[in-house]
């Protein structure tokens, strides 16, 4: 059961599963699959600054894990037939670190920070004019005759990542020229991807497989380049190596992962709002508490799958669990009790006043 959580899930793995997934990544803009309005216009932005031999303007990708913002870095770097330089926000703690890592950039370099909004405020600071003007101010010496210097860097983009856009400052926002946001992919691009990675990893599979996987891929390519690599390893084990419906449908049972996608911690999640407070409202902290999850975890992990599902209503006064998710749970033979109050949370302007008595009301006494 945990083997098919860990599955499911888009945040990436360590070691040889990394090692794996980079395998399967397209290099160039034309080999990537789905976001088709983001590739466009990241072609004409590349395609301009190459054309001027420029460094291409500061890129934000945002959107949940797994759609694909590291991969499309590392594309940025190779249509511009430039280096890249990885690094993560947490990563980099001082702004000594910071500038270590930019007055090594060459020209027209390429630099990569994921989850950038977990920048601290200090590093910000010199992020800012890097940006701007590439430059940095260094202070040297301390006390009355300390003084700033300027440090010229050469001309580089900056590609940031993160799965929370509203977590980064406005004035580091504001200093990307291009900003462009990852949506969930549809079943159809799922099964290209499914195809190409097949392809790649030599594995024989069919296409009602391919339509079971794309399906249970919670519209995201990471996730169903797991699951592709899962099947193949059972269709291995258990029969000649091709894949089939019956084997997909066979390791997806194995894994505990249901026809509409959901895990194990999934399944847990709509209980836990549906038996345990009523279907809801019920706030974020409550249900951490209940099913031994971090809030972050559910927020940015499980919850955008449900919400995408309509299984989730997400109100001011908490997560309700909508009538499809109460169906889904009692066709897998959970208890459903009666929701604790309606789907509707808030009282209308005329609730409670029939139309005689509305009618009635404007009419002077």
């Amino acid at each position: 059961m945990e083997e098919g959580a860990s599955v499911v899930t888009p945040e990436p793995l360590d070691g040889a599963e990394a090692t794996v997934e980079t395998s399967l990544r397209p290099r160039r803009l034309a080999e990537y699959i789905g976001q088709s309005s983001v590739k466009q216009n990241l072609q004409i932005l590349l395609t301009a600054a190459a054309q001027r031999g420029e460094a291409a303007d500061h890129v934000l990708l945002y959107g949940p894990p797994g759609l694909g913002k590291t991969t499309l870095a590392n594309i940025v770097a190779r249509e511009l037939g430039v280096n890249i330089h990885t690094t993560s926000g947490p990563a980099i703690e001082r702004p000594g670190d910071l500038a270590a890592i930019l007055t090594n950039l060459e020209e027209r370099d390429v630099l990569f920070i994921d989850e950038i909004h977990r920048l601290n405020h200090s590093v910000e600071e010199i992020l800012y004019p890097a940006m701007e003007d590439f430059g940095i101010d260094v202070m040297i010496g301390r006390g009355p005759s300390a003084r700033s210097l300027r440090l010229s860097l050469k001309a580089f983009t900056v590609v940031g990542a993160t799965t929370r856009a509203g977590r980064i400052s406005s004035p580091l926002r504001d200093r990307f020229g291009a900003v462009y946001r990852l949506d969930y992919y549809d079943a159809s691009e799922l099964a290209t991807i499914i195809e190409r990675s097949a392809g790649i990893l030599g594995v024989t599979i069919e296409p009602d497989a391919v339509t079971i996987l794309a399906r249970r891929g919670r519209g995201t390519p990471r996730v169903v380049n797991r699951l592709l690599r899962r099947v193949r390893d059972h269709a291995e084990v258990t029969g000649d190596g091709r894949i089939t419906a019956a084997q997909a449908e066979a390791a997806m049972a194995a894994m505990d992962i249901d026809h509409e996608g959901l895990d194990t911690t999934d399944r847990r999640l709509l209980a836990a709002i549906v038996q345990k407070f009523g279907s809801g409202p019920v706030g974020g902290a409550a249900l951490a508490a209940v099913i031994g999850e971090e809030v972050e975890t559910i927020e940015d992990v499980y919850e955008p799958f449900l919400l995408q599902l309509g299984f989730l209503d997400r109100t001011p006064q908490g997560r309700v669990a909508t009538e499809r998710a109460r169906d889904h749970l009692r066709g897998l033979g959970y208890d459903v009790p009666a929701p604790r109050r309606g789907e509707r949370l808030d009282a209308g302007l005329w609730d409670g006043i029939t139309s005689e008595g509305r009618s009635g009301s404007e009419t002077p006494a």
